[in-house]
């Protein structure tokens, strides 16, 4: 067993590196050139599909509603200015890293509060499956013949994000930065190299420019609401663009000082960024007509199987057409950059979802461990869960991005409306005591904008709900409502077991029993029974008394004649067992005690045995660990363990002597802790 746990030990370090000291908490904070690619990779590798999205829904009619493409994006990007202008009020107003929950809870109440809480958790799932998926379907646009494996490279991205994160927020975000710069820097590029190409009179195409798309039944010719509820289900799909943009907020505490300042320059950047990204990858799949269809057996002229062959991303076939084809180093530098900050995107969840998780665990609305730091000052629990629950999403939808899209971003936009709300009331509440008119002036400016910001994001989660509520978002709709109910359930547990535990006459709590009644558990007349016993003694009980279990009625004798043998003067008491079990008659004995005398306290003594192998745990039984496991819920028992060590846990190589009891008090020298020589000692006294 030591050996193994060593092993363990061993790999857990060599993974995630050596534990630190919590006075090393300020090491870990971040500056903006590594929190950017931290907090802010979702938002910005989401461009890299959320164009994807809106031609995928304008396509189900054909060909001929591609130009709402346009709107649909301007729209997209009016709206995260707005989201990003209203989330940087909100880091300077609450800079403790709460975020959307923070503020709503604050404002609006601890029952909205969950529910953002829980929105968002979901969300953050969500986000890493979704990122993950799309990551490999562009190493797979670039590396076909790898589709077959697509859920298994999913789950182990999943499994490799998490270890990195389990080595702290600073290397991750090490680890992290580089891809995320080469791909802004490489769509950056493109962007601006094919839109000089259109102006010069030299346009990129698109390899699919030359498909056609037939409509999807029934979406042949829309008009009026149908033409409405399409365009509003492509706006809805691009707003995919906006997953994240709230990590920083609740990502306050991570920064280096001035913290409130340094996240709000940060997601400054991250909006620009991405709103230039994003608005150029769409204008370039308009220039060089990207034609793409979520099923590819619609697309006429296609040249694979369409049942077998994937259809290339957008961004891959802009990257083509840009760079001089699928074969070009500029094609493979921007699938791999896609891929690798697709996949790092889930990465903003892998701190988001922790940090949250931690807050509402120190609210008691999760558990507890949740808010606990790992080795490495990681919240480690919540990064293991995350991880776990997302690569279930993953198995289950088979890593397709089209079937995990429709379960995304309605957490989002709950967040985003609720705690743009509770700022509308925040800087209510801060304009009724502030006399000054220069803040007053900034305090109503900052309003307006969080007011936009709340009916816009109240619009929007609107249409998220009409437009892909039947497409799968009942689904995140059910989890989110599962997640609050729980939540709620937690707390009222914590709450009650606090009321319940509350002392209100400390003299009171502390009066002595009447009596103590032990009962040392006997097996076999040896050393660890002996060792038992005598410590039952040195305890001074008002009662003493031995208790076995007759399993083998010959064996039962022989222990009775040899007990009696020896003179003790502690009896020693028989229970029956006719069906051979041990447990059932101890815990029933005691629990008959407690019937009989209620205000004594019942002290059970249980001798074990303690290897130093973990194979020679196989060889005895854990008749010890069911009876310590049953007598835990008997009201009014002390259970005590009383070890004794084997000879092959003493010579264990990495393993301090253990001294015969007593020997220091009879004042003998303290062996050295690197002293391995010393024996278990002679048979322990049996009382004075």
């Amino acid at each position: 067993m030591v050996k193994v746990v060593n092993i363990v030990d061993a790999v857990k370090r060599l993974l995630i590196g050596r534990a630190l000291p919590s006075e090393g908490l300020h090491e870990t904070l971040l500056p903006k050139r590594l929190a950017l690619p931290i907090f802010a990779s979702d938002p910005l590798s989401s461009v890299a599909y959320a164009t994807q999205e809106i031609l995928l829904v304008l396509t189900l009619g054909g060909l001929a509603y591609l130009h709402f493409a346009t709107w649909a994006a301007v729209a997209v990007v009016c709206l995260l200015a707005v989201v990003v202008l209203s989330y940087r009020q909100v880091v300077y107003a609450y800079p403790s890293g709460g975020g959307s929950y923070e503020v709503v809870s604050t404002n609006l109440g601890p029952s909205a509060g969950l529910v953002v809480a829980a929105s968002l958790l979901v969300d953050y799932v969500m986000t890493v499956a979704v990122s993950v998926a799309s990551g490999v379907d562009n190493i797979i646009s670039a590396v076909p013949s790898l589709n077959a494996y697509r859920t298994g490279m999913a789950i182990a991205f999943v499994a490799l994000l998490a270890t990195v994160n389990l080595r702290g927020v600073r290397e991750s975000g090490r680890a992290f930065a580089a891809p995320t710069y080469l791909f802004i820097t490489g769509v950056l590029i493109m962007c601006a190299t094919g839109l000089f190409r259109w102006l010069i009179g030299d346009a990129p195409v698109a390899e699919s420019a030359a498909y056609g798309i037939e409509p999807a039944p029934g979406d042949a010719d829309l008009a009026g609401l149908a033409l409405l509820m399409l365009g509003l289900r492509a706006f809805s799909s691009g707003c995919t663009a906006l997953t994240g943009v709230e990590a920083i907020s609740n990502g306050v505490p991570a920064f280096r000082k001035p913290k409130s300042q340094n996240a709000a320059t940060t997601m400054g950047a991250m909006g620009l960024i991405a709103i230039l990204m994003f608005s150029g990858i769409t204008a370039l799949a308009l220039i060089s007509q990207v034609h793409i269809a979520e099923d590819t057996c619609r697309l006429t002229g296609f040249t694979g199987n369409c049942h077998t062959t994937p259809q290339r991303t957008v961004i891959a076939q802009l990257a083509a057409s840009v760079f001089g084809g699928a074969h070009s180093v500029g094609f493979f530098y921007i699938q791999t950059a896609t891929a690798l900050v697709l996949v790092l995107a889930a990465n903003t969840a892998f701190n988001g979802f922790p940090l949250l998780a931690s807050i509402l665990a120190q609210h008691r609305y999760l558990p507890r461990q949740l808010h606990t730091r790992g080795d490495r000052l990681a919240f480690s629990n919540g990064i293991v869960a995350l991880a776990l629950v997302a690569g279930a999403l993953l198995w289950a939808f088979h890593a397709s991005v089209t079937n995990l899209i429709h379960l995304y971003i309605l957490g989002v936009f709950t967040s985003f409306t609720l705690s743009q709300t509770g700022m509308v009331r925040h800087w209510n509440r801060a304009l009724r005591a502030e006399p000054t008119a220069a803040r007053r002036r900034h305090h109503h400016t900052a309003r307006a904008i969080n007011a936009v910001g709340a009916v816009v994001t109240g619009l929007v989660l609107v249409v998220v709900l009409l437009t892909k509520f039947t497409q799968g978002a009942y689904l995140a709709v059910i989890a989110a409502v599962v997640l609050w109910v729980m939540m709620r359930g937690i707390r009222r547990h914590y709450d009650n077991t606090a009321a319940e535990l509350a002392v209100a006459d400390p003299r009171a709590e502390t009066v002595a029993p009447s009596r103590v009644h032990a009962v040392v558990l006997v097996s076999t007349l040896h050393k660890p029974t002996l060792r038992a016993l005598a410590y039952a003694r040195a305890t001074r009980p008002d009662v003493l008394e031995a208790l076995t279990v007759a399993v083998d009625r010959n064996e039962a004798e022989a222990l009775k004649s040899q007990w009696d043998a020896t003179g003790f003067d502690t009896p020693l008491k028989t229970l029956a067992s006719p069906y051979r079990e041990v447990t059932r008659p101890v815990v029933e004995y005691v629990r008959s005690i407690g019937r009989t005398s209620p205000r004594d306290v019942i002290s059970v003594f249980i001798p074990e045995y303690v290897v130093g192998r973990w194979w020679e745990n196989l060889l005895h039984n854990q008749s010890a660990l069911w009876l310590k496991s049953r007598l835990l819920f008997a009201p009014g028992v002390m259970v005590t363990s009383v070890p004794w060590h084997l000879s092959s846990y003493e010579r264990h190589p990495h393993r301090p002597s253990r001294r015969a009891p007593g020997s220091v008090r009879r004042g003998e020298p303290a062996l050295p802790p690197w002293s391995r020589t010393a024996g278990p000692g002679s048979q322990p006294e049996r009382g004075r």
